[in-house]
């Protein structure tokens, strides 16, 4: 199964530069990186992305980050993928630009 991650152009190039990232402003803040399913990336992309552009999308593959993940309540009571570590490159199965109004093919 994949899950998804938004960044904005600036976060990718330091994670591409540092093979590593502590996330988004958001992520820093509340101790944990926010993921999304591939079901509720459309949600996350119009309530926290809306407008924007520059965004890279990345696809990661949850068995890889399964010891270090934990699926929490968030919007409606629904499941959520956080991370609780680092999110590395060798995490990241791909990655794609996007813009704020789109979750695309994802697969």
């Amino acid at each position: 199964m994949l899950i998804y991650k938004v960044l904005r152009a600036p976060e990718w190039a330091q994670m591409q530069r540092d093979g590593q990232t502590a996330g988004a402003p958001v992520d820093l803040s509340d101790g944990y990186i926010h993921f999304s399913t591939a079901a509720q990336l459309p949600v996350t992309l119009s309530k926290h992305f809306a407008g924007e552009s520059e965004l890279v999308l990345l696809a990661c593959d949850l068995q890889a980050m399964k010891d270090d993940l934990r699926w929490e309540p968030s919007r409606g009571g629904d499941l959520f993928p956080h991370l609780y570590r680092v999110l590395r490159q060798s995490d990241v199965l791909w990655s794609r630009d996007i813009d704020g109004h789109e979750a695309g093919d994802l697969e």
